[in-house]
């Protein structure tokens, strides 16, 4: 299935307008929430094609949400890929094993992000 609608969870401002106009550039509809709870009653909505997650929030944090996520039946198929500033190659094995499909590290780069969209499409 190819992707098309995206949603991006960071809780900064400044990086949901930066990945947004990013995406939006290359085609993609994209929708944002800047928490766990808003991430999961945008999922409740509209079941996105991929999940960029960001993994330092306030209240539940990316890896716990992106576990949560992968394991709902419901949700399971859809692809997440970190997107975060925690660059240590531990964070990266970790957001691996609680379901994300690839990591990303911020400042993030178009052409590496679109690469990897693009593999999972």
């Amino acid at each position: 299935m190819p992707i098309r609608k995206i949603l991006v969870v960071d809780d900064s401002k400044t990086e949901l307008m930066y990945l947004t106009g990013l995406l939006q550039k290359g085609g993609y509809t994209v929708r944002t929430a800047e928490n766990a709870t808003e991430a999961l009653a945008s999922l409740a909505t509209e079941k996105p094609d991929l999940i960029l997650m960001d993994v330092v929030m306030p209240g539940q944090n990316g890896f716990q949400l992106t576990r949560t996520i992968s394991r709902d039946p419901l949700y399971a198929d859809v692809p997440i890929i970190m997107c975060t500033s925690k660059n240590q190659e531990t964070d990266r094995v970790w957001g691996m094993r609680q379901g994300a499909r690839d990591y990303i590290t911020k400042p993030v780069d178009s052409d590496e992000l679109q690469a990897k969209i693009q593999a999972l499409n």
